[in-house]
């Protein structure tokens, strides 16, 4: 999942799927969040969530607050979900940037 430094921005009507988008992301996060902001990348990805739902279309899509992204790091590292992912990992990132973590955490997690 990792981009390329010298990799450019895609339109948005090229995005195939949410890896895709969150490729982008990575690649050049103050494009899309405030102050590289776990919280807000949580709310974009819900909203890309409903969206899933409210025109059914089919894609898998694990990284609902609770959803099997959130279920795998509470399982491995026993931290509580009941706030979704991004103030667990927020909570937990130590000295290192939270949106660093996630992505870290997100390639851990698709590679399982």
């Amino acid at each position: 999942m990792t981009a390329a430094p010298e990799e450019r921005p895609k339109p948005i009507d090229q995005y195939r799927d949410i890896h895709e988008i969150l490729d982008q992301i990575q690649l050049r996060p103050e494009m899309w969040l405030r102050q590289r902001s776990l919280r807000d990348l949580q709310s974009i990805l819900f909203g890309y969530g409903v969206a899933l739902d409210v025109h059914g279309l089919d894609e898998e899509f694990a990284l609902w607050p609770v959803g099997s992204f959130a279920r795998w790091i509470e399982a491995r590292f026993g931290w509580s979900m009941a706030a979704g992912w991004a103030v667990a990992i927020e909570k937990h990132a130590d000295c290192e940037e939270p949106l660093n973590v996630f992505f870290r955490l997100l390639d851990e997690y698709r590679a399982s």
